[in-house]
């Protein structure tokens, strides 16, 4: 796999884009990002100090429907990144972990599709390892507040080197913590409480309300009062 590091880009995941016509594996990080994204078109604070990268893969004959894997894998890439440091991390359904209650990386995935299949998959990651997160009004952390973190630049080749090494779907799981705990949803506009049965192998969240079973493929979910 090709390994680039820039001082600065807007977008690593934009500038990555670049290698999908020469269909190679690459891996881009960057000291910092200039126009950094999450989900939903929401920015992403990327200031120096937090590891951001993206890696670009050409999945094997995957279908559409079984595509997040890529997702769980890349959760469970940051979890065991976080645990070699001794922080106990959680992940937030679908795409956030978290450490002590509050959000510490973020991940962003951009799939191109050739019919039912994943030609490419765009894998975002950022992580906060000595940045400054005050702004944010506390919904966030970086590993300083934590432990007394290695440099930057050892966090970055650890999270590349878990990345690179397989997972299975039950080790994501394993790090999913409020199942069979009552969550705020909030979908279509409306918000209300359930309680979180079971994440499917397709990243669907099963939940429970007034005794009835549904099926989520997207929402908003809130673990406790204090989160926006």
């Amino acid at each position: 796999m090709r390994i680039e590091h820039l001082k600065a880009v807007d977008s690593t995941n934009e500038y990555i884009r670049q290698y999908i016509s020469k269909r190679e594996n690459v891996t881009v990080s960057a000291d910092m990002q200039t126009g950094g994204r999450g989900t939903k078109g929401r920015s992403f604070l990327s200031d120096m100090g937090g590891v951001f990268v993206s890696f670009l893969t050409f999945p094997a004959d995957m279908v559409a429907a079984r595509s997040f894997r890529i997702m769980a894998h890349a959760a469970v890439a940051v979890c065991r990144t976080l645990e070699e440091y001794g922080i106990s991390p959680e992940i937030k359904w679908p795409n956030d972990v978290r450490a002590a209650g509050r959000k510490i990386a973020g991940i962003l995935i951009e799939n191109g599709l050739k019919g039912d299949r994943v030609d490419y998959s765009i894998v975002g990651v950022g992580l906060n390892v000595e940045n400054d997160v005050s702004s944010l009004g506390g919904i966030a952390v970086s590993m300083r507040e934590l432990v007394a973190p290695p440099s930057v630049e050892a966090v970055r080749q650890k999270l590349i080197e878990n990345f690179l090494r397989p997972s299975e779907f039950e080790e994501y799981r394993t790090h999913v913590r409020f199942l069979g705990q009552k969550i705020g949803v909030e979908e279509g506009g409306k918000r209300y409480t359930a309680v979180a049965r079971a994440i499917l192998e397709d990243g669907r969240l099963v939940v429970e309300r007034e005794g009835e079973i549904c099926t989520l493929s997207a929402a908003e979910i809130f673990l406790d009062r204090g989160e926006q």
